[in-house]
């Protein structure tokens, strides 16, 4: 059975149903199956707002609005991991076939880089601390030498951003090598993918604050 890059499953109390997020070419997706019948239904998030977007047609009545504001909401903050697919019978719970979302980007959910991230901002209820990442990630900065000398030469807010996320990435993964340009931004992108607000909202926000300066 191949493996997908989605959370876990959680239980929906709207509609009898459990659901996840998962990676898909657009991004991100959330899938719900319910559980009294052989159906499911996807949207993709919106990167800007986090708010659901119809992804292929579903029966209104099986899958309200609420249903998918639930599944995002219970799903906002959990890790991306390699999992198998989920198959539902409503009956005995017999496997029945897998609807294949489109292929997947590639990302760095493999990495020890995005590893030790997870690892270390995970709360004990198994969502990721935003808010402790970014302070972390702005003490760093605030002491950085090339930052400081970034921020005094007026670079760009993304390639400082860029610069930030390697070098704390590699320190608490233990690497002696840093991640390539391409491969820090689809870290960023799939630590923004968790929740779709921006993991590195204060740290991006930090940066233009100080470059206004």
């Amino acid at each position: 059975m191949r493996n997908i890059i989605r959370t876990k499953a959680v239980e929906l109390s709207v509609i009898p149903a459990i659901a996840y997020k998962q990676k898909i070419q657009e991004g991100s997706a959330i899938k719900i199956l319910r559980l009294d019948e052989n159906v499911s239904a996807v949207c993709t998030i919106d990167k800007r707002t986090g708010e659901p977007v119809a992804y292929g047609k579903a029966d209104a009545a099986l899958f309200p609005a609420e249903a998918f504001d639930e599944a995002i909401e219970l799903t906002c903050g959990a890790p991306y991991n390699a999992r198998g697919n989920i198959s539902i019978d409503v009956s005995k719970y017999e496997p029945t076939a897998e609807e294949v979302l489109p292929d997947e980007k590639i990302d760095m959910v493999d990495s020890d880089e995005y590893g030790a991230i997870i690892e270390r901002y995970t709360d004990e209820k198994g969502r990721m601390n935003y808010a402790l990442m970014n302070k972390d990630f702005m003490q760093f900065a605030a002491k950085s030498k090339v930052v400081t000398q970034m921020l005094s030469d007026k670079a760009e807010v993304d390639d400082i951003l860029l610069f930030i996320v390697k070098s704390r990435a590699t320190f608490i993964a233990g690497k002696k090598q840093s991640l390539e340009d391409k491969e820090v931004a689809a870290l960023i992108e799939t630590l923004d993918e968790i929740d779709p607000r921006s993991a590195f909202k204060e740290l991006k926000a930090w940066v233009k604050k100080q470059l206004s300066r």
